[in-house]
């Protein structure tokens, strides 16, 4: 399979959960209608609302959400990332940030759960402790298709360079980026880092987004985003909800990688000791 048509969803998520997967199914059924092998959800697509509510909010990997999206993938033949939702922990007052890819026989192929949190105070006054609510991962994942590797980050994820290196070390040739950036963030840095990860890891990166304002009564930034090995935008959205869809060549990705092996120029190895690779089942 040397090409892939993927899609990157737009959606502005609010705390009516049902209507938030009702409206996500559409999109991704839309996508699927236009060809797309690979859908890709934003990150927290299925329910953003008040801190306290979170705990009671968390759902299984088994729950209704992910039972949704499985359902989803093999009814349309499909991988389909489940851009994050809020994981519970048992025993815990916190969640896991959780991304989930499945594939097109309804099956979870790979888990991942948010490394890097994000805890700022931004100069346009907001504020926010992602760690009050939430428990970090500690492994890296990449999933293994027939078309390549597919590489799992969210959001803030992609502020650090390393874990990227170390997906495309793992065999990543497609790095997903399921993300709610805020407005003041998104339009200083998105695009910048966004590309930045695809160039240097000479990787497509499929970045979908939570777009308008949000629950907490700020700014996302939205533009979703598909970026091909050599840094070009092949689809973005703007500030309205749909789906980017872009074809990923992986020849062409090949091609990037061969003329230009800035990959095995790197002189700085870093171990992969504690790093999870995430076998397709068959």
């Amino acid at each position: 399979m040397a090409k892939v048509i993927a899609a990157a969803v737009q959606t502005s998520a609010s705390s009516d959960k049902s209507a938030n997967l009702r409206r996500a199914e559409q999109l991704v059924r839309e996508a699927a209608a236009r060809g797309a092998q690979l859908v890709a959800l934003p990150e927290m697509f299925n329910w953003r609302g008040k801190r306290s509510e979170e705990v009671a909010q968390a759902e299984d990997l088994e729950g209704p959400t992910l039972t949704l999206m499985a359902s989803l993938a093999k009814s349309l033949n499909i991988y389909l990332l489940a851009g994050s939702i809020a994981e519970r922990i048992i025993g815990e007052s916190k969640n896991y940030n959780t991304s989930v890819l499945f594939g097109p026989d309804g099956k979870q192929l790979a888990v991942y759960r948010k490394i890097h949190l994000f805890d700022v105070d931004l100069p346009d006054g907001v504020r926010l402790r992602e760690s009050d609510t939430k428990k970090s991962g500690e492994r890296a994942v990449v999933a293994s298709v027939p078309f390549g590797g597919i590489g799992l980050t969210i959001c803030y994820d992609i502020r650090f360079p390393e874990l990227y290196r170390l997906l495309a070390t793992l065999g990543a040739t497609i790095i997903t980026v399921p993300s709610a950036f805020t407005f003041t963030t998104g339009e200083a840095h998105w695009e910048v880092l966004v590309r930045a990860r695809a160039i240097e890891n000479q990787v497509f990166v499929v970045a979908p987004a939570q777009f308008g304002r949000n629950v907490h009564g700020f700014l996302d930034y939205g533009n979703s985003m598909i970026v091909d090995p050599w840094g070009r935008v092949l689809a973005r959205m703007g500030d309205n909800e749909g789906v980017a869809i872009a074809e990923l060549d992986l020849d062409y990705l090949e091609h990037v990688r061969r003329t230009f092996p800035c990959l095995q120029h790197r002189r700085l190895r870093q171990t992969t000791d504690g790093l999870e690779r995430a076998e397709m089942q068959a």
